[in-house]
């Protein structure tokens, strides 16, 4: 790819600190839950564990790997948001690709995230703003602001309520810093796939895993 997949560090950084605060080690919230208490409620918990646990604020793999595969996937419809990253292309993968490419995306994300896990320190704390539209919509968006570093980070979820009633609220994208992450991976595999097609995003996500499985 001729650009970084996200802007800089920070974004990074912020970006995978909030969806480690805001999502995936509580029991599945019920969709009567609203999205904003789901949020907070998530957030609090979430900060408590990481304290406490050395080896996820140290970036162990493979322990991320096992947080992300039983925890946080149940309130991330990842699916949806790989295919929202890959646009158009992704109705003309085939099975097969449509899986190589949720796993790569899922990858990157991971490894992310292990650096992402070192910037939760023991002061930050998530702020929820106050709800805008009604609880009874079936998808929302959840401002938020992650406190305790120099100054507050903005931090949007775009959540959906899951069909499953028992599966509650489901995030979707995340916007950090003014910047929509889905759309922010969209314009950049557009490129890709101009250039080499899916198998070539494919191929691309893999290297990058693969080099920075290697650092």
């Amino acid at each position: 790819m001729t650009s970084r997949l996200i802007p800089s560090r920070v974004l990074i950084s912020s970006l995978l600190t909030g969806l480690l605060l805001s999502a995936g080690m509580l029991p599945a919230v019920r969709a009567e839950q609203a999205p904003d208490q789901f949020i907070q409620s998530m957030s609090n918990e979430i900060l408590d564990t990481v304290r406490k646990d050395p080896a996820l604020k140290a970036g162990d793999l493979q322990k991320i790997g096992v947080l992300v595969d039983t925890k946080l996937l149940t309130h991330v419809n990842f699916q949806r948001m790989t295919a929202a990253a890959v646009g158009p292309a992704w109705r003309q993968a085939s099975p097969e690709q449509q899986k190589r490419l949720q796993d790569e995306f899922k990858m990157l994300l991971m490894r992310s995230y292990s650096g992402a896990l070192s910037q939760v320190k023991d002061n930050y704390s998530i702020a929820v703003k106050p709800l805008r539209g009604t609880v009874t919509e079936n998808e929302v968006v959840v401002r938020t602001e992650i406190r305790g570093g120099s100054e507050p980070v903005p931090l949007d979820y775009r959540l959906e309520k899951s069909n499953d009633s028992d599966a509650g609220w489901r995030i979707y994208n995340f916007n950090i810093l003014g910047i929509w992450m889905v759309d922010n991976y969209r314009t950049q595999f557009s490129e890709e796939i101009k250039a080499k097609g899916i198998d070539g995003l494919i191929a691309t996500l893999s290297e990058r895993n693969k080099s920075n499985n290697r650092k």
